[in-house]
């Protein structure tokens, strides 16, 4: 409750939150404001695109735990965004994550902004893909093995021959 009320505190428009069928465990958080010097915003801009939608579903445990977090829309290609609109930041792996900073939720969310523009993050323009929905079984998948990878290499990218 406090993660959703420090949300509604922000005064910049950055993000705005609507709870799934009301539970206070599943957002979706609409990102409307990347760096506007970035390709991301331009991208944006030129294909009218208001906002990146995010779903967060916290765990029991939460702030224990880290929520997860995937992109819903648009289909983004590159920046950290990967199959199923899983996102590869450090701060939403269980080992990253610190519970003890307050805001955490919303500084997850100003990190996935950063990292997907840093990461040179696009929207999706391909004829066929682009329309293509995100699913959450790919996305939990494909985290599931990028936390088993960053188990195992730590935050480097590992060596193509090991797949």
């Amino acid at each position: 409750m406090k993660e959703l009320r420090d949300i509604a505190r922000l005064s910049d428009r950055f993000i705005s939150v609507e709870l799934v069928d009301e539970s206070l465990f599943d957002w979706n958080v609409k990102l409307h404001q990347v760096d506007k010097d970035s390709v991301l915003w331009q991208d944006m801009k030129e294909t009218n695109t208001e906002f990146i939608l995010l779903n967060l579903t916290f765990p029991d445990n939460f702030p224990f735990s880290p929520p997860f977090m995937r992109v819903l829309s648009p289909r983004l290609e590159n920046g950290y965004v990967l199959d199923g609109g899983a996102i590869c930041v450090e701060s939403l792996d269980p080992r990253g994550w610190a519970h003890i900073w307050m805001g955490q939720s919303v500084r997850s969310i100003r990190l996935f902004a950063a990292s997907t523009v840093k990461g040179s993050g696009r929207i999706c323009r391909k004829a066929g893909k682009s329309k293509k929905s995100f699913s959450r079984k790919e996305a939990e998948a494909t985290f599931k093995s990028l936390v088993k990878t960053h188990e195992k290499y730590g935050w480097v990218t590992p060596p193509v021959s090991d797949g």
